[in-house]
């Protein structure tokens, strides 16, 4: 099985994708293997993109981490170079141990109800698991424009209790790495219903959007941070 952006990041691959080529360029990813982590892996796309590139991962969500993230590992032929842990973003039992490790969409939900202080925690965590030199690459939520925050009050389910992160905050957890690069990215794609409808308006992000809206109007933070 060959895998696509739409396996790997499972929602809105037009816009999220992004993070995907930055982490190509600037994650140092090529040799190896290396040790990787992904946190809150959910369905594990990113544990697949990082074994089908020959490294070894640990796919890691807070509970029921194998039965949701095995199909697609198994569906790879990735299997021997995954192992399945379930871990609490907050604590993770491992220091200094991993060369890269990897999230997706996670510090939102680690911060539920405004827990901002988990939030700090994780990152923290994830600082501490790193080898000296070892990159996280992350891809979170942001706050995005009012327009954003309307709608996500009023038409997600999850809207009010996931707590989103602003660029100022996300620079003030990455604090303890010697070196940060990031970009931010996503205007209207969220806005589709389905798949096909996001696909079409992250192009129109990507050709117009993103350039004409300041980087703490859009709706995603990514880049790579290094121990």
């Amino acid at each position: 099985m060959s895998l696509m952006a739409a396996d790997v990041l499972a929602w809105d691959a037009g816009n999220w994708s992004v993070a995907l080529e930055f982490w190509e360029r600037h994650g140092a990813l090529e040799g190896g293997p290396l040790e990787c982590l992904e946190i809150g892996a959910n369905r594990g796309g990113l544990s697949a993109w990082l074994a089908s590139m020959g490294h070894n991962v640990i796919c890691s969500d807070l509970r029921d981490c194998e039965s949701r993230a095995r199909p697609l590992i198994e569906r790879a032929g990735i299997l021997s170079r995954v192992r399945f842990q379930d871990i609490d973003a907050t604590a993770i039992p491992y220091d200094n141990e991993f060369d890269v490790i990897v999230f997706k969409s996670v510090l939102g939900g680690v911060g539920h109800g405004g827990a901002i202080d988990r939030q700090r925690a994780a990152v923290a965590s994830m600082h501490r698991a790193l080898r000296p030199g070892g990159r996280l690459l992350f891809a979170e939520n942001l706050t995005g424009s009012p327009l954003h925050r309307f709608f996500r009050r009023n038409f997600v389910k999850w809207g009010n209790g996931w707590r989103y992160v602003t660029i100022d905050e996300m620079r003030d957890f990455l604090r303890p790495f010697s070196q940060v690069r990031f970009d931010t990215s996503g205007v209207l794609g969220t806005f589709g219903r389905s798949e096909a409808q996001r696909q079409l308006l992250a192009n129109v992000d990507r050709a117009a959007l993103n350039a004409a809206f300041p980087p703490h109007w859009r709706y995603i933070m990514y880049g790579v941070a290094t121990k």
